[in-house]
Parts: structure tokens; sequence; C-alpha cells
């Protein structure tokens, strides 16, 4: 189990990273959502022990991660935000380095990862020919190696195309068994099909965590659907929070969330999408 208890992140010039995080997660792929700057990115930092917090303890399986980092990097996989490869080594070397560098000295099991993320057929290809997906999933290869009980994976899906993404959340989908999966992102789409949890940050803190059932609840009777002329539709957004806008030839048809507006508009069963902007305009409220 992972406790994180009073968690902060204070820099030398006195913003905070992170805010009084208090969290408990358990097995499963958990989703760490929040917009670009909110604080993910320094949460997994901590978590991953790259990083220090400034005030507040994390625990791993009762071990003190800031005490003692080196009993949780034993167990941790970690694929950071930007992650880099040796264009010049091939898949297999590349993994051979980072399984020697985790203590892993098995030939069987380099071949195992590779296949576990659709790659043995690039295996004696070099790395630097790879697609931006590939790459990634070379990634996940090395971060899960050495068989953590945690994994971390930082914006994971960013500058891939669609078939990339989807086979992306699969592999994570596939191992997070048995283990804990952190996943932190921005898109909706990454988490929304494979997240057991989801915790949601704005402005270096937590706003709530739940499944993804108990956040549709939260916005229950505050999303609509209207259609409007583009001159009203340019009007509107200015005020309205739209989570996404079709124009059809009768209109733009809009779906928006909060509470019920002064316009002919028709309730509808929320999406996460529009959980998300829910949380993110009206969560202190909801």
């Amino acid at each position: 189990m992972l406790k994180l208890e009073a968690v902060s992140k204070q820099f030398r010039n006195g913003h905070f990273g992170v805010r009084d995080v208090s969290l408990e997660l358990k097995s499963g792929v958990i989703g760490l959502l929040g917009p670009n700057g909110a604080g993910k990115t320094t949460l997994m930092q901590m978590l991953a022990t790259i990083t220090r917090p400034t005030t507040g303890r994390i625990f791993f399986d009762g071990a003190d991660v800031t005490k003692r980092p080196n009993d949780v990097r034993r167990r941790l996989g970690y694929l950071p935000q930007d992650f880099g490869v040796y264009d010049n080594l091939t898949a297999t070397e590349f993994l051979t380095y980072f399984a020697a560098l985790k203590g892993v000295r098995s030939k069987a099991r380099v071949r195992e990862m590779l296949e576990n993320v659709n790659l043995h057929n690039a295996a004696n290809r070099a790395v630097g020919g790879f697609s931006g997906g590939m790459k990634q999933r070379l990634g996940i290869a090395q971060a899960l190696i050495n068989d953590p009980a945690l994994l971390i994976v930082d914006e994971p899906t960013a500058g891939l195309d669609p078939e990339e993404r989807v086979r992306f959340r699969n592999v994570l989908s596939e191992i997070g068994f048995g283990k804990l999966v952190l996943l932190s992102t921005h898109i909706v789409s990454d988490i929304e099909s494979i997240a057991t949890e989801i915790a949601v940050m704005k402005d270096a803190a937590l706003l709530t965590v739940g499944t993804p059932e108990e956040l549709l609840r939260r916005c229950a009777g505050q999303v609509w659907r209207a259609v409007v002329s583009s001159e009203e539709f340019d009007r509107l957004r200015l005020t309205l929070k739209i989570s996404s806008a079709i124009r059809k030839s009768d209109g733009v048809h809009i779906r928006f969330v909060g509470p019920e507006p002064g316009m002919n508009a028709t309730p509808v069963e929320p999406e996460l999408e529009d959980a998300f902007l829910y949380l993110m305009n009206f969560g202190a409220a909801a």
C-alpha cells in the first residue's frame, strides 16, 4: 500500500509544487489527472524517490520512502515524462543495460519483456529508428524489467498517435493486476477505460479521489446538451464550461457543465470528460 501523509513540496522561490496531499492507494491502475502545472510530475518525482518532500511523509508497504529510499527503489519501476534512449543501441542491448542496472541478469527476462510490449520483432533494430510509440513501449519494458510492485508512469502518451495511445493503454491495463500502477495525465481518455481509481489535482492540491463511477455521480444533474447557432456559440463559449462542440447542419451541438442554465438545454448523462471539467471549475462546491 502507498500512503501519503500531508505531503508538500515548496521550492526556493516560495512556490508550492505540491501542497498538503494525503492519500492511500492499494493495487490497481490509479489515474492521476490534472491540467498541466497541477503538480502531477512533482508528486510523481517524490514517489519515485527522485526528490524529497519539504514536509510530510510517504510510505510504501510500511517503508518510509524518504528515510529508506533504496528499499523502495528495489521494488519500483519508473517511466518519466521525458524518457531518453541511446539511439545507437538495439532494443535488446538497451534493455539488457537497464536490466543490469537493476540487478537483473537474465537474458530470458529481457526477451520476455520485449515480447510483452510487442517489440520482439524489433529486438535487433537500433532504438534511434523507433517511432515515439515504440520508444514508449521500450520505456515501459525497462520500468517493468525488475517486476516492480509499484509502477509510476508520468504523461506516457504525450506525442503518441491515436493507435499508439490505445496500444499503450492496453499494455498498462494488462500489467495492472496485482501491482500498483500510477499513471499521470491531463488527457481523460488515457485513463477512463483502465483506471480503477482517479485522483484529481489542481493548483498543486488534491481535489478529490474516487472510482470513475463516483466521479460521475459528483456531477450528476450538472451536464447539459443544447443546439445553438454559430453566433450564439461564439458568445456562450465565453461564459459556459463547454466539454464538447460539434458543428452540424442544424447548428452547433454543445455539451456543457454547471448549474441549470437560463436557456433551452436538456440534461444528459455525464461522461468522465464532463466530470473532470466540472471538478476543475466547481469542485470546491461539489
